[in-house]
């Protein structure tokens, strides 16, 4: 059987399509325990900190190529 390759970002939006099939497992799991052992007070910390550093960055700029 081929395994099957989709973009998890795009595709799984409202939740996993492939299921047991998944290839990213591992990583529900991950995510599974960070949310049941974060508080949510925590993980607005971490959202935070996280924009702050993002806007003290200065911009990318994206040229055409000529």
């Amino acid at each position: 059987m081929q395994e099957q390759t989709i973009d998890c970002k795009t595709a799984c939006v409202n939740g996993c399509v492939l299921g047991d099939k998944c290839p990213n497992l591992e990583y529900k799991q991950e995510s599974a325990k960070f949310i049941e052992e974060t508080s949510l007070d925590r993980m607005l910390e971490i959202a935070e900190e996280r924009l702050r550093k993002k806007m003290s960055e200065p911009p990318k700029w994206v040229l055409p190529e000529d």
